[in-house]
């Protein structure tokens, strides 16, 4: 009996080392996770710095001084060009590896093979957009160039020396909690992380739920309730901007423009705030006499953060500012003479085309007055665990076939219209990482101009200062010559007349530079006004925090550092300035209760900030949205999504200017309402529901208590991301804080003979949540303060902030 339980008690501990040595599900081997030796406890940091540190690396020519900072920021001084991007390269792997990684996954639809079925469909989504087809495109390009092409393979060979250096006990925590290795970087990779960018801001077209409209309401209510311009508006380009250029031909809109009515696609409403903020403000209106350049770009907020920081410093360069983890150069930063900062434009460069097929094996499709060939691609789509997926995309001349019909199509991707052909920017082959090579090296403004006619997408208002004492603003890409609305709704595949007929000259991009009124400004609204010859697009993000920016710049005088750090993290709202006094002058406060009075009562005393602590605030934003659902609900259907709802401006309009409209009017009920009836209504409606969701009015409501804030690790792993945390701010408000989205990177310049730029971002350098560095940037940001950028000179510059220095050579 003994011997029989020994051995049973062998063969369990036999079956049980056996069972955590191996992956279950999504669960990680439990045995190497928590080996001593290889585990994540390797990941875990000591406090202690090994002040001087040698490495001597294969492909380094010369010698590498790295001077890391306090926050472990790497200040990279190298002999010559390759050795910096080499340096680049390993540097930020050391930091981002695994970020790194997954992005590039993400973009080359290969997430499956390390995560499993689960992400089978974002991978199947990014293998029939043509990501790798866009970024194969692109690489050719580069690899013409010496300058970008020599950049990217520095690059990619530091990311390599350092992959190749790692031990398992070494691997970020990542990698063994997916239970998986990193595989060499490649060239291409650095683009894919381009055009992953291009994708989040200008991957996005709304033309089939657009399309639905035009087919349920026609031409007559779309003009309408869709107009190419908002009824107010402060563009980018400063109105009365004279256009010196003489500009091509219009294209004229195709004989089956509106012929598209097919249902098969959805709206997708974007977090409102995603975008971006950019201003400078010229000597004339600072305390110091030259330019102060600020920049906000507003993008997901996550652990490892989208930015990396750093110096680079070679002969011939020497630049300060924030990378895209993967891609060589400084993205948004400044040198010794020149600052330059972006916010995404918006313009329409990605459009659907209706196909006609002439049969089922989609080898042809009709175009004009015959038939044209299309191409296939295969895709091999790995999964862990399961057999390889086998794929093919059918390619027309315009791009793609993203999915064939709605079987195919998950809900996650339903704004994609089945049957059609998307032709996107992205597919252009361009060289826009040399764009950021030579803004790197930038001496003045004319070196600005060069640099952005290598610009392709996404489309950026590049803003610009300099120490000469210029500011300027390019609304920058390959934008294409379309009729207007082009591309508001599908367009038919078989008419040449809806192919985009060639490009807007880069000179003739919209720019301004040293306007009168003493500064330029960007918040993703209109590029221009009316008079700029070409279409871009006919919506833009709404114009209020552009407002309150250029309100705020506008009443300026002696600006410093402090007062652009202010305005950055302005939580005043403009869309509350415009519609509170006209809702609570339609209520009938005679038939308000004691808390329906109490509420009022607090939004008349309001003074319209959305901050942490504001109870008016919750109750605006609630009150907002309960009118304009009960405006358009019940001939939109909001809750199918089917049809493309109209904007905030267009329903600021009517509310201020046109109380009587017939679409006040709920359909489904007898009575007729108007305006009055729908706020009174909403209003007693929010006030009703936040008490019986939180109590009576009380420190409850709070905005920042109803819309916590947290940065969540990049796969949303409990423990990895930070705690929840009060915030203030909202989309429409300068500091654009939304539903994980905001501010991603805050940088102030103050040129002059020294420039200075002061800059953080809700993270830490570090990768690895077993650092002191993944979180130490955060409550910096959270209490809105800038830390002063070191930007030192030479390797040898003496800084007390300097806590580390580690020396790169060959070996």
């Amino acid at each position: 009996m003994k011997v029989f339980k020994a051995i049973l008690s062998i063969a369990v501990t036999l079956l049980l080392i056996s069972a955590l040595e191996f992956k279950w599900g999504s669960l990680p081997p439990i045995a190497p996770l928590i080996n001593p030796n290889t585990g994540f406890w390797q990941n875990a940091e000591s406090k202690y710095i090994d002040h001087q540190k040698t490495l001597k690396l294969d492909g380094i020519k010369g010698k590498v001084t790295v001077q890391y900072d306090e926050n472990m920021v790497p200040h990279i001084f190298a002999e010559n060009e390759h050795d910096l991007y080499f340096a680049q390269g390993y540097i930020t792997a050391t930091d981002r590896l695994w970020q790194m990684d997954i992005q590039t996954r993400q973009a080359a639809g290969r997430l499956s093979e390390v995560i499993g079925p689960k992400t089978l469909e974002i991978d199947r989504y990014h293998r029939r957009t043509g990501m790798v087809y866009a970024a194969e495109q692109s690489l050719k390009l580069v690899m013409q160039d010496p300058r970008s092409r020599d950049m990217v393979l520095a690059y990619t060979e530091g990311v390599n020396a350092y992959i190749h250096q790692l031990w398992k006990r070494d691997y970020p925590l990542e990698f063994k909690l997916l239970d998986y290795q990193p595989e060499e970087w490649k060239p291409i990779n650095c683009l894919l992380l381009l055009k992953l960018m291009t994708e989040t801001l200008a991957g996005h077209t709304d033309a089939a739920a657009m399309t639905n409209v035009l087919k349920k309401y026609g031409l007559a209510v779309v003009k309408d309730l869709y107009p190419d311009y908002p009824f107010r508006e402060k563009p980018i380009i400063p109105e009365g901007t004279p256009w010196n250029f003489k500009p091509l031909q219009q294209p004229r809109p195709s004989t089956s423009y509106l012929a598209q009515t097919g249902q098969d696609g959805k709206y997708v409403p974007k977090p409102e705030g995603i975008g971006s903020n950019n201003w400078a403000v010229a000597g004339s209106k600072t305390a110091s006499g030259y330019p102060i350049l600020a920049n906000d770009p507003h993008l997901d907020i996550t652990l490892p953060s989208i930015w990396y920081q750093l110096q680079l410093s070679a002969p011939g360069v020497n630049v300060n500012g924030v990378s895209i983890p993967g891609s060589p150069c400084v993205i948004i930063g400044y040198n010794n003479k020149v600052s330059w900062g972006v916010t995404n434009v918006g313009a329409d460069v990605l459009d659907f085309y209706k196909i006609d097929f002439k049969d089922a094996t989609r080898n042809q499709y009709r175009y004009g007055d015959g038939w044209r060939t299309t191409t296939k691609r295969v895709e091999t789509i790995g999964v862990r665990g399961q057999h390889a997926i086998i794929d093919t995309v059918v390619y027309t001349h315009q791009g793609p076939i993203v999915y064939n019909d709605a079987t195919e199509r998950p809900a996650m991707y339903a704004d994609i219209p089945v049957n059609c052909a998307m032709r996107w920017i992205a597919y252009e082959p361009s060289v826009d990482i040399l764009c950021f090579y030579q803004l790197n090296r930038a001496q003045n403004y004319d070196d600005y101009r060069k640099a952005l006619t290598n610009w392709s997408a996404p489309g950026q208002n590049f803003i610009f200062a300099d120490a000469d004492k210029d500011i300027a603003i390019t609304v920058n890409g390959r934008f294409p010559l379309k009729y207007k609305d082009q591309g508001k709704f599908i367009l038919n595949g078989a008419d040449p007349g809806d192919d985009w007929q060639g490009w807007i000259p880069f000179e003739q991009n919209p720019t301004a530079k040293n306007p009168v009124q003493g500064y330029l400004t960007s918040a993703n609204q209109s590029s221009t006004d009316q008079t700029y010859p070409y279409y871009l697009n006919w919506s833009f993000a709404p114009y209020e925090r552009g407002k309150r920016i250029n309100d705020r710049l506008t009443a300026m005088t002696h600006a410093t550092i402090d007062s652009m750090r202010i305005l950055q993290t302005d939580t005043y709202s403009i869309s509350a300035q415009n519609t509170l006094p006209a809702m609570i002058g339609y209520l009938n406060t005679n038939n308000l209760n004691a808390t329906e009075q109490h509420a009022l009562d607090t939004l008349k005393k309001w003074n319209k900030h959305y901050d942490a602590s504001s109870v008016a605030a919750t109750i605006m934003a609630a009150w907002w949205q309960d009118f304009y659902t009960k405006i358009w609900d019940d001939n939109f259907d909001l809750k199918k999504k089917v049809l493309f709802p109209p904007n905030r401006d267009r329903t600021v309009e009517l509310l201020l200017k046109d109380p009587t409209s017939h679409w006040f009017d709920d359909i489904r009920t007898r009575q007729k309402e108007t305006c009055a009836d729908l706020v009174n209504a909403s209003f007693r409606d929010v006030v009703k529901g936040l008490v019986k969701q939180l109590g009576p009015q009380s420190d409850k409501w709070q905005w920042g208590h109803v819309n916590p804030a947290q940065i969540n690790h990049l796969t949303r792993q409990a423990g990895l991301g930070t705690d929840i945390f009060y915030a203030g701010g909202m989309g429409s408000a300068v500091n654009a804080l939304n539903d994980g989205h905001g501010p991603s990177w805050r940088m102030v310049v103050q040129t002059g003979p020294q420039m200075q730029g002061y800059g953080i971002y809700p993270g830490g350098e570090s990768g690895n949540p077993g650092s002191f560095h993944y979180t130490d940037m955060v409550p910096y940001w959270q209490k809105g303060q800038l830390k002063p950028l070191l930007f030192m000179q030479s390797a040898d510059e003496k800084s007390d902030r300097i806590k580390k220095t580690l020396t790169i050579s060959s070996k």
